[in-house]
């Protein structure tokens, strides 16, 4: 660890300002230093290059503090830096650059910062990141909800083979990979990076800024494979796990604002300090109109039109007269829940505005719905304690005759085998052929992708009696990643195809994932006299991308008479 003996002096000084205020000091020369009497850190014109907390530099080699949208390939560069708000405890301290602004609220006596990013000009774009990236000795390892323990150390990726995007194989024959260390964003109550005196978290306590909906993923940890630097990602408009999201961003549009925080490395702390954020949500020092305007909740009831209340269902309030599935939104904000058992369901602390609700099966008792609910124009307005209650909600679902189903509809691949978290390769596990046969087989039978030359095979019977009407094959993808193509037959004769000519692909099954990436659903009719006491229905894949891991994640599969 590298210590600056001017670094520590301005330290020293930051110190003495700290004592009423956090501070903000103009160096002259096109960096600035921030903090407060527990830490501090020097901007320079990208890079936030220094940072001290308990005596210790915690950048060292690595790159330090920056923000950056569409990769890499453009880092936001600070023009200016002024203080905008004084509070009884704290200042807001605002650093400008063409795009927008970000803002450090510093607390007297807090270890880290609040800070939120207000959108000036950025461009029609997929991917915008806040990131620190720290010294690797002092931040050993990493934790999100996904997963937590030690990162790889670089000397591992220099004896591996680079196989694909920063994905190696180990000699030993395993996988390392960046986006094992991914999560689920709307789950997420914090991550970071920590080791045996040190941890640097982010804590959001609210989602409504982030883009896409229940299912979105994105990487969140890992090491840098070029460098070793310790990467504390905050992706707040991702697509690491989309085919698309390009979006038009509003002027003021804010994301955050989110808590930066510095500790000793103990979760137990930050699970403490989340429930304060939690409570504290929306934070009322934040002085913006549109932020500001909120209800307290809004509430509705969702039944189906055969009776059964849409119990479990995921629930989205999102853009009105939607365009783009709820993935893939991301221009305003967005809120997410689950229905309870009796179809209730509550947002809280929504901000006004015209929005749609949408809701679609999380499986459970109604995991057979392949429907989607929609209503558009809900008018959400009113003060901060106002309730919107919306009127008992029907959602049409049609009457079902069904002939065998595989896995429950719910956009995502869980209850079949090999699913679940993130995992390099986990798709190596499955099979190139395997039957599931209606009546005996289980759910875990079936797969949760498939990427192998071979079949898969659905048989079933029909009584010899049985009705000679058509029936219709739904299949439902929970992702897919192009280049491998899946014939469907039923009994030898085929009947469509998954393909990269018709889906959209996305990056899911090649990036670890296991579980969901962009949903799909298919229907497939057959012709009733082609259907006999004895049958099958056949996933077959009679060619493979020369790219690894490619093809379909499935959610659930359904035949049933029409």
């Amino acid at each position: 660890m590298r210590y600056s003996t001017v670094a520590l002096g301005l330290l020293l000084v930051g110190t003495s300002q700290a004592k009423q205020y956090g501070f903000l000091k103009d160096n002259g020369n096109g960096s600035w230093i921030i903090g407060n009497d527990v830490w501090n850190m020097t901007q320079e014109r990208i890079y936030g290059s220094k940072l001290y907390y308990k005596d210790q530099e915690l950048v060292g080699e690595a790159t330090g503090h920056y923000v950056s949208y569409n990769g890499a390939a453009s880092n936001l560069a600070w023009t200016s830096a002024k203080i905008v708000k004084t509070g009884s405890n704290y200042i807001d301290v605002q650093f400008d650059a063409t795009e927008g602004e970000m803002h450090w609220v510093i607390f007297n006596g807090l270890a880290g910062a609040y800070q939120y990013f207000v959108n000036r000009a950025l461009p029609v774009l997929g991917e915008f990141r806040t990131l620190w990236r720290l010294d690797n000795e002092t931040f050993t390892s990493a934790y999100n909800a996904d997963k937590d323990g030690v990162l790889p150390p670089l000397s591992e990726y220099a004896i591996s083979t680079k196989i694909q995007d920063e994905t190696w194989k180990t000699p030993e024959g395993n996988y390392l990979t960046k986006y094992d260390w991914s999560g689920n964003v709307r789950e997420q109550e914090y991550w970071g990076v920590y080791g045996d005196n040190f941890g640097s978290w982010y804590l959001h306590p609210g989602k409504d800024y982030f883009n896409g909906d229940h299912l979105k993923q994105e990487l969140m940890n890992h090491r840098e494979s070029a460098t070793g630097d310790a990467v504390q990602l905050n992706m707040i408009h991702g697509t690491h796990f989309q085919a698309l999201s390009n979006d038009v961003l509003p002027n003021g549009k804010i994301w955050g604002p989110w808590l930066w925080y510095l500790n000793d490395g103990k979760k137990a702390d930050v699970d403490r300090r989340y429930n304060n954020e939690i409570n504290s949500w929306p934070y009322k020092w934040l002085d913006d109109a549109a932020y500001n305007s909120r209800v307290a909740s809004v509430t509705g009831k969702l039944l189906l039109s055969d009776g059964r209340p849409a119990a479990g269902a995921a629930v989205f309030l999102g853009d009105n007269h939607p365009n783009k599935t709820t993935l893939d939104m991301g221009s305003d904000y967005y809120y997410t829940t689950y229905a309870d058992n009796d179809g209730s369901f509550r947002f809280t602390d929504v901000r006004t505005g015209l929005y749609a609700l949408q809701a679609w099966s999380n499986g459970g008792s109604i995991g057979d719905v392949t429907t989607t609910f929609l209503k558009n124009d809900v008018d959400v307005t009113g003060s901060a304690t106002s309730k919107t209650r919306l009127d008992k909600l029907t959602w049409s679902v049609p009457t079902s005759n069904t002939i065998f189903q595989v896995g429950e509809f719910d956009r995502k691949s869980t209850g079949f085998a090999f699913s679940g978290g993130f995992g390099a390769g986990r798709v190596d596990n499955c099979p190139a052929n395997l039957t599931y046969t209606v009546g005996s087989s289980k759910t875990s039978d079936w797969c949760f992708a498939q990427n192998a030359k071979g079949t898969y095979s659905i048989a079933f019977p029909l009584p010899v009696s049985h009705n000679t009407s058509d029936a219709l094959l739904t299949v439902s993808l929970a992702g897919y990643s192009q280049g491998t193509t899946v014939n469907i037959f039923a009994n030898d004769v085929r009947i469509g195809n998954l393909s990269s000519s018709g889906i959209l692909s996305d990056p899911s099954l090649y990036r670890s994932g296991t579980v969901a990436g962009e949903w799909h659903q298919f229907e497939f009719p057959i012709n009733g006299s082609s259907l006999k006491a004895s049958n099958k229905i056949d996933f077959r894949v009679t060619s493979l991308s020369t790219s690894l891991w490619r093809g379909p994640i499935y959610d659930a599969i359904k035949l049933e008479w029409i």
